[in-house]
């Protein structure tokens, strides 16, 4: 169980935080703080550059923070907290399937991050050793 627990933390975290780098430093092909900004003034979510930053250090904290097993409830809320505000503010409107827009990904995320804050992070997770 151990090992599937840090298989899990470390793809969800790890994606998560590079969708953070996306954001906060245009890593990876992402537009960076004034790219996304941009396009969340364009959906309402102002101002667009403050809180592109401030989604991108959530997404990259919590997502660091869940690979590593460190404050996994911590990090879980974070990646949850993002992902519903994906859900209301984007994909809602879309219906459920990713191919579509929907929710399904983000509900996924949710569901995965929700679990593991539930269970623990596993014998291999920092909060183990503390």
């Amino acid at each position: 169980m151990a090992t599937g627990l840090l298989i899990i933390r470390l793809i969800i975290g790890l994606s998560m935080a590079a969708h953070g780098t996306q954001k906060v430093f245009g890593w990876f092909g992402g537009y960076g703080p004034k790219g996304t900004g941009g396009f969340f003034e364009s959906i309402g979510i102002k101002p667009g550059v403050l809180m592109a930053v401030l989604v991108g250090l959530a997404e990259l904290g919590g997502g660091l923070l869940f690979a590593a097993g460190l404050w996994t409830t911590v990090g879980a809320a974070l990646i949850i907290l993002v992902m519903l505000g994906a859900i209301f503010t984007v994909h809602l409107k879309s219906g459920f399937w990713v191919t579509s827009g929907g929710i399904e990904y983000p509900l996924i995320l949710i569901a995965v991050a929700l679990g593991v804050a539930l269970i623990g992070g596993g014998d291999y997770a920092i909060d183990a050793l503390l």
